[in-house]
């Protein structure tokens, strides 16, 4: 597969800079070489590019600023959070402005009796869980880069974590957003109920991907801190018989708050990493987390270890303390960084299926890795089929990032293909826009990109990304001769 082509064609305004020099202090607004290079990729260090200037705006009225001299100029903007997503959806463009929203990062405002929170778009995931704790109350969603990631990016990319199988992604977490468009003009999504008339332009946004509006504010729905949780760990001989686990898991009416699995090379890795206690012998872990009121958990820990056993797992441990189910997820979520033990370099792929499949694509996944002869170690949210595989390479190698490239895609090619989707929480950006064209039709194209025009009229924001045109559809298709199936129309670009 070839690198991502820019399609678009450049448009360099560097008068842009100079009035944006106008509006914002001096120390907001970044143009050296030296400034640049940190923003010119983001967590998917395989695609780069600085941007023509970076700016750091701290009001909204800098915000609206920095967006009505872009729409007036015509010049591209790319928002930016922590800078932790791993589908290039930050990526910058040569000839446009990144628009950090880094000093956007104060919690403002914990309601305790109506269990919400409104918080500026910096404010880092786990910091919201912390600033809520003393209240009994919590964020939900828990992606494993929580530690670092932001809001903002979790809502443009519809992050989720270990413990959406129960609680749901972002958008099943948050009530309201604030937005400014390219214009300019500020508008709300959403209201501080839990429904409000009208379209759902709240689903719309998030997962938008920076392409329809600029996040400014959020409002996230608070839990109540359940009255216990307990985790087990399960070992088994094959990923198959994990795989069943988690389909007898779910099919007996239980739902666990998370429900993950990793293969032997994750295992052995996370283990080399943080000595969680992860058995090394075996192919397969479960890690099954149950939470609820005290007797409801204990009746699902007993049972959810019957039908682990009776799936075959040759150990079940159930964690004593709160400090043993801890570690067990200590493991889980240090997987992504222990890989890297393993190799100069990885490439994390996100991909959904029906979980009736996990046996099946984990399967193929172990044939396409040997005919690639590049390794694959497997993390993933089991409980909702959402695939990590983490593909192994060395950039180092010439053609290595290539053949991992070509990996990934039909990886993500053959998700669609079982009924699945080529995201899961990651999002598109310009990693998966080949596999988009797979995934849906010219029909369907065309609906997203009218969409994306009727709030960005002039393809400012995030161009590029996340929908592709249908001439790279096209491009796709003729060279992509595995793929019989794909046959689009020869048309004019966008």
């Amino acid at each position: 597969m070839p690198r991502i082509p820019d399609e678009r064609p450049l448009n360099p305004n560097p008068q842009i800079i100079d009035q944006l020099r106008r509006l914002l202090p001096a120390a907001s607004l970044l143009s050296t070489p030296a400034e640049l290079a940190p923003y010119e990729c983001d967590g998917l260090t395989a695609f780069r590019q600085r941007p023509m200037v970076v700016v750091l705006p701290e009001t909204l009225e800098q915000v609206q600023a920095i967006l009505r001299a872009c729409y007036q100029a015509r010049v591209p903007v790319v928002a930016r959070g922590a800078g932790t997503g791993l589908s290039g959806g930050a990526l910058p463009l040569a000839d446009g402005v990144l628009l950090s929203l880094a000093k956007f990062n104060r919690i403002l405002e914990i309601d305790g009796e109506n269990r919400m929170a409104r918080v500026q778009p910096g404010v880092r995931n786990l910091a919201i869980t912390e600033a809520a704790s003393a209240l009994g109350l919590y964020y939900a969603p828990d992606p494993s880069s929580q530690i670092a990631c932001s809001i903002g990016g979790n809502v443009a990319e519809n992050s989720g974590g270990v413990h959406c199988l129960k609680y749901g992604l972002t958008v099943h977490n948050i009530l309201k957003l604030k937005l400014i468009g390219i214009d300019g003009e500020p508008f709300e999504v959403g209201a501080d109920a839990l429904d409000s008339p009208g379209l759902d332009l709240l689903a719309l946004m998030t997962g938008s991907e920076g392409m329809l509006a600029i996040i400014v504010e959020i409002t996230v729905k608070l839990l109540p801190k359940p009255e216990r949780a307990q985790a087990l760990l399960a070992a088994f001989d094959s990923v198959e018989q994990a795989g069943a686990a988690v389909a007898q898991i779910i099919a007996s009416g239980i739902t666990p708050a998370g429900l993950e699995m990793m293969d032997g090379p994750a295992i052995r890795a996370a283990e080399d990493f943080v000595h969680a206690g992860y058995p090394l012998d075996a192919a397969a872990i479960l890690i099954c987390e149950l939470d609820g009121f005290n007797a409801e958990v204990s009746y699902e820990v007993l049972r959810v270890r019957e039908l682990l056993l009776a799936a075959g797992a040759t150990d079940v441990r159930t964690a004593r303390d709160d400090a043993e189910r801890l570690n067990f997820w200590k493991g889980r979520k240090a997987a992504f960084p222990a890989v890297g033990r393993l190799s100069p370099d990885y490439y994390c792929m996100d991909g959904t299926i029906p979980r009736r499949e996990l046996s099946t694509v984990l399967n193929r996944i172990a044939e396409l890795s040997e005919r690639y002869a590049l390794r694959v170690a497997n993390v993933f949210h089991a409980g909702d089929g959402n695939l990590h595989p983490l593909i192994l390479y060395d950039a180092n190698i010439p053609g290595e990032l290539d053949k991992a490239e070509d990996l990934g895609g039909e990886i993500l090619e053959l998700c669609v293909q079982v009924g699945g989707t080529v995201t899961g929480e990651h999002g598109v950006g310009v990693e998966k826009l080949n596999q988009m064209c797979v995934q849906f039709n010219s029909d369907e194209l065309n609906q997203m990109h009218a969409v994306k025009a009727a709030f960005d009229p002039h393809a400012l924001l995030n161009p590029g990304k996340a929908v592709p045109t249908l001439h790279r559809c096209a491009e796709f298709g003729a060279m992509h001769v595995h793929h019989g199936e794909l046959k689009f129309p020869e048309i004019p670009r966008f």
